[in-house]
């Protein structure tokens, strides 16, 4: 996994004497709708309606990759056009979707992601149209090998990290209940009600465990927090994960997690099963003993359940722990900046990035 904590301040320091800033790019996609330029005022109407949105998933990459780099004093620049337009031959950095490529068209060498499109589908002549791609960051294991057909040795595994001092244990309080159960089951809700949540409570009930819920898309990180706070452990139910930043904030709050994973195929309607037929995938892709249990089915959930109770009777999950080796803000900071670094290095030789 990422490099352990002793190391880091000895390689912040030869990597800041290599005197290198980063350039960073990261936009949120808003297309005009109806007429040039209708894309600003429909964004002020829907500040001025629905207040100021929560970060999503992509934009937390942005973010928290620059709170990583701030808290090592790795400098960078953001969102700087007129440098990157100006110096042609300098590295950039670009997160989230493809859009910015097509609007900005940058002459830079590119390190592109992570928190891109799906699947390559969504864009089958990237590299066609952008042959200043150098490398390409996908969040996880599994998505790295979905995507490597398409782009072979370019493709590169980079998590974001995750905030430990906001996601501590301090937030715990007294354990009003056993279990949180974290309902992210995105597509065909209704089967998986049937047959998976609603008997997940019946046995918990039956063993006398008491549960709240939080369902993904209808929640804010303040609720999270306030019912993670009140229960013991969580369970995880999500078909997958590219990378997982709920489950490892949870995870993060020294909170053990009995999670739902498949192992099967990666369900997108947008491409399953018509387009792409892809597994196995993980509802968990950042996992280790220290931090639960899974389960594949509903069939085998009575059985780990129990496991899952004697451990953490037995103090045997320590979730946080896990996070700070390997998924923290320095640690993801720290890695994005030698991977970035390690690219500009083989430009300047006019290596190339793929091995041979």
């Amino acid at each position: 996994m990422l490099e352990g904590s002793l190391g880091i301040p000895q390689t912040i320091k030869k990597l800041l004497m290599n005197n290198i800033v980063l350039n960073l790019f990261y936009e949120e996609p808003d297309h005009d709708r109806w007429i040039k330029y209708d894309r600003y005022p429909r964004k002020l109407i829907r500040r001025l309606l629905r207040g100021t949105p929560q970060p999503g998933g992509q934009m937390m990459v942005a973010l928290e990759l620059m709170r990583g780099l701030d808290l090592l004093k790795i400098p960078y620049r953001f969102n700087d056009y007129k440098y990157a337009k100006r110096n042609p031959t300098e590295l950039i950095g670009v997160i989230g979707k493809s859009h910015l490529l097509d609007e900005k068209k940058f002459k830079n060498p590119i390190l592109f992601g992570a928190s891109i499109f799906s699947h390559p589908l969504e864009a089958p002549n990237l590299l066609q149209e952008h042959p200043n791609i150098k490398q390409i960051l996908v969040p996880g294991e599994w998505m790295k090998k979905m995507f490597e057909p398409n782009y072979g040795d370019l493709v590169k595994v980079w998590p974001v990290g995750i905030d430990t001092k906001k996601w501590s244990p301090s937030i715990k309080k007294d354990l009003k209940y056993a279990f949180l159960i974290y309902d992210k089951i995105r597509w065909n809700h209704d089967s998986f009600e049937k047959d998976l949540i609603k008997p997940i409570k019946s046995i918990l009930d039956k063993n006398k465990l008491t549960h709240t819920e939080i369902l993904y898309g209808n929640y804010d990180h303040e609720e999270l927090l306030e019912k993670l706070a009140i229960s013991r452990a969580v369970i995880f139910l999500c078909e997958h994960e590219t990378q997982g930043l709920a489950y490892q904030q949870i995870l993060s709050t020294n909170t053990p997690i009995l999670a739902y994973d498949q192992q099967e195929f990666w369900l997108d309607p947008e491409y399953f099963p018509n387009r792409v037929k892809y597994g196995p995938v993980s509802a968990v892709p950042y996992w280790d003993e220290v931090c639960g249990l899974t389960f594949k089915s509903i069939h085998q959930f009575g059985d780990i359940l129990n496991k899952f109770q004697q451990k953490i009777n037995e103090q045997e999950f320590y979730p946080r722990k896990y996070i700070l080796t390997n998924l923290s803000l320095e640690k993801c900071a720290l890695a994005y900046h030698q991977i970035y670094i390690d690219l500009g290095n083989l430009l300047e030789k006019n290596e190339s990035p793929i091995p041979s």
